[in-house]
């Protein structure tokens, strides 16, 4: 980036102004997004002002819009709801109140406006923005502004972040607060299910979503629910029968409880509410099953937000800023949103344009249409959910084909859901579906057995790994491996895990030059906290790791908030990937976080303690600084802190903590818990293609590149690469991929903490069209 470029991105907003508001129902992660637009506007050198209570403020003015400083938005980021408040205004509604609202921006000299709301709220800023020449005409002829201030305020721009919980907007992947609602109803789903089974019962839980059922279908896929009532796909006219002859099946296979989500909009084919209350009777008159029904309401809008959401408002309100600021005249109004892992900038009305076709389909029944609209990973998580809670397991005792399923590497969280939906999906499939304990070295040793659909009820929801995982690799004892390969009839392996799954992966494809054995598919699922997997941009694990970390964080420096002038540093884990280090960074607001991939020096370390030393100056007194395990060997953590407590004497001390095995622990997140399901579905269903295509004279005999796979996520699609192509894009000696998406993610770090340093505006979102996106959506 040259220096003029970096130049722009600093007097980018140099003479001008920026209003953001949260309007319409509050979702978790707005304040980071708050924050962000807050701290990288100021970073621009424009002026940022804070609307309190959404529209409403903005019509009122006055003491209602308020300018922001770099402090004033301190300790938000953690914190739920909106802090600058958010009300249902009528009187925007009205041309008289969006008469007072634009006269109160251009007496504040303000052109821009950061919407962040649902499709109502985005709706209502485009009208403004279209009527904005005419209302400046009329307060011109009513006199209330000069022509000189008109002139000065000639064209409104206006960018929307999508909060709502619901993820009910078409266009973005995830709208800021949905991952934090599922947070909240797992944590309740997590909590009942133990009440449920001491006594059998059956749950009937309720969720928010009035036209959109994501949180419905992705709770019931994340709890492995019995049953799951969305308002996109009404139940077929007999649906009373199947669910009860659902219910009473998996009474008999041994289970003691039965769960069924219902979301707040479901409805039969007919149009016809279908309430929770009606399902309860249902099941109490047909099964006479002890049965309750929980009404979760307002809970999940509340608490903290998730990691996620923290990294996503605040990377959608430093792409807001820059998008405000680009705008011109012509540019339509936009949101900015996720898709897969890249931000996107789309036309406003587009989006809205497609919500409101979703709605209108469900109107007229066209059901299968409002499924399409709402994009591919709605589809998928439906197919997958159907598979895994509708189809009966063939009861032959004849498998077609024997595939082992293993886990290697530190144990993650996610890794038994993975395992679970893997047993299942094969079961399904009619192939005889066996466990290996202890990862390589169990298949060594044969402590192998064959798992049935119960063996893994349940498993879900646990941490840790149920089979049993280790580091070793099979290279040392492939004739054992080999012999117990031929012993059980395996025709395919499944491996659950992390870095060493990747590098037994390739010893396997090695080991097929001495021992024919070894020539049959295998595919890696990467799990592990680390996410450092060559092939995938994330690995089960590691998103509760990282809400692990951002949990502590929080508790953290809430101490420090009491004692005044503390700095805090934090040793993470993650091996040389610096990805836990950074994103959590960014998710708990450090003020550093050291990491292998971007080397350091002494100069950096005393620049971070005179910056440290800066801050304790302002308001804001208390640091937090993130070091990955391995980032250096000789800048330890206690050398970093013995530095700090030096360098910081008389003005600040420090303490450091150690997180350690806390990371790898814990009940895995939402997110966890539907990327390890669905990555178990897409690989099995590989997995029994890719056995009937390598059958060879009666036996299986797979030797080509693409019979050993990642299967990953990249970008916006799960793919399944062959682990001898990945060899190139792989740093052995620091086990990481040589490339790695998430370290463009820095800068907005170094900005949030306030560096001045070149935010690289090359790595850009263009304006991009949603109907071309409805094919090309992430089927994660």
């Amino acid at each position: 980036m040259t220096h003029e470029e970096h130049h722009a991105a600093r007097t980018l907003g140099v003479g001008k102004a920026i209003a953001v508001l949260t309007s319409g129902g509050d979702a978790q992660g707005m304040n980071a997004a708050v924050r962000a637009v807050v701290r990288v506007g100021i970073f621009t050198g424009a002026r940022v002002f804070f609307v309190h209570e959404g529209y409403q403020g903005l019509v009122d003015g006055g003491n209602h819009i308020r300018e922001a400083t770099w402090e004033s938005v301190s300790m938000m980021l953690q914190l739920g709801g909106t802090v600058i408040g958010s009300a249902r205004c009528k009187d925007f509604r009205e041309r008289e109140g969006r008469l007072r609202a634009a006269n109160n921006l251009v007496k504040l000299g303000i052109t821009n406006l950061c919407v962040i709301g649902g499709d109502g709220s985005l709706t209502g800023a485009d009208t403004f923005r279209s009527e904005w020449s005419d209302l400046l005409n009329d307060l011109q002829k009513a006199g209330k502004i000069t022509a000189e201030e008109a002139k000065k305020s000639s064209y409104l721009n206006i960018v929307g972040l999508v909060g709502s919980i619901d993820n009910d907007f078409c266009g973005t992947d995830m709208t800021i607060g949905t991952d934090s609602a599922l947070h909240r109803i797992i944590e309740i789903v997590d909590a009942i299910t133990t009440t449920a089974q001491s006594h059998q019962r059956t749950f009937v839980l309720e969720v928010m979503g009035r036209h959109c059922g994501y949180l419905a279908l992705v709770t019931s896929l994340s709890c492995g629910a019995d049953w799951v009532f969305i308002p996109e796909c009404p139940p077929d006219d007999d649906w009373e029968d199947h669910l009860c002859r659902r219910l009473s099946e998996t009474r008999t296979r041994g289970s003691r409880l039965n769960i069924i989500i219902v979301a707040e909009g479901a409805i039969d084919k007919h149009g016809k509410p279908i309430t929770s209350e009606d399902i309860k009777n249902l099941v109490v008159k047909r099964l006479g099953y002890d049965t309750r029904v929980t009404v979760l309401g307002h809970v999940q809008r509340g608490g903290t937000p998730s990691a996620f959401d923290r990294i996503l408002g605040s990377r959608m309100g430093v792409e807001a800023v820059m998008a405000l600021l680009e705008g011109t005249p012509d540019t339509p109004a936009c949101v900015v949103s996720l898709s897969g892992n890249q931000a996107v900038r789309l036309p406003l009305m587009e989006c809205v344009q497609m919500t409101k076709e979703v709605t209108k389909a469900m109107n007229e029944k066209k059901f299968e249409e409002a499924m399409k609209l709402r994009g591919r990973s709605f589809m998928n998580n439906w197919e997958v959910y159907k598979l895994l809670a509708h189809v009966r397991p063939p009861v032959s005792k004849t498998g077609l084909h024997t595939v082992a399923v293993m886990n290697v590497g530190a144990p993650a969280a996610g890794m038994n859901a993975a395992v679970r939906s893997t047993v299942r999906i094969g079961l399904i499939q009619g192939n005889r579906v066996l466990v290996v304990h202890d990862g390589f070295e169990g298949l060594a040793k044969g402590q192998i057995e064959e798992a049935g659909w119960s063996y893994v009820g349940g498993w879900i929801g646990q941490g840790g790994s149920k089979l049993g995982t280790k580091r070793t690799l099979p290279k040392k004892s492939l004739e054992q491996i080999s012999a117990n390969i031929t012993k059980f009839n395996i025709q395919g392996l499944i491996i659950i895990g992390g870095f060493e799954a990747y590098t037994g992966g390739l010893e396997l494809m090695e080991g097929r030059k001495l021992y024919d054995e070894l020539c049959i598919p295998f595919v890696i699922i990467p799990a592990t906290v680390s996410n450092n997997v060559p092939g995938s941009d994330f690995s089960v694990g590691a998103d509760t790791a990282l809400n692990t970390i951002c949990t502590t964080c929080d508790r953290i420096k809430q101490s420090a908030a009491g004692t005044k002038r503390r700095v805090f540093i934090i040793e993470t884990m993650g091996g040389y990937c610096g990805y836990l280090a950074t994103m959590a960074g960014l998710a708990a607001g450090a003020d550093a976080a050291y990491i292998f991939e971007e080397p350091f020096t002494i100069r950096d370390l005393q620049a971070n303690v005179e910056h440290l030393v800066h801050k304790m100056k302002t308001t804001v007194k208390r640091g937090l600084v993130l070091r990955n395990e391995k980032c250096n060997e000789n800048y330890t953590t206690d050398f970093v802190f013995n530095l700090y407590s030096e360098e910081g004497k008389g003005v600040f001390d420090s303490r450091k903590n150690v997180l350690g095995h806390m990371q790898q622990g814990g009940s895995p997140t939402p997110f966890d818990r539907n990327f390890a399901t669905k990555m178990g579905a897409k690989a099995m269903n590989w997995m029994t293609g890719k056995i009937k295509e390598s059958y060879r004279n009666g036996r299986i005999f797979a030797n080509t590149p693409d019979s050993g796979c990642v299967l990953g996520m990249r970008k916006r699609a799960l793919v399944f690469q062959p682990v001898t192509e990945l060899k190139d894009q792989t740093d052995f000696e620091h086990r990481i991929p040589k490339e790695q998406w998430w370290l463009k993610l820095r800068p907005i770090l170094k900005i949030l903490a306030k560096y001045e340093i070149d935010l690289d505006t090359s790595e850009h979102a263009h304006l991009e069209h949603v109907s071309r996106k409805r094919s090309g959506e992430a089927p994660v």
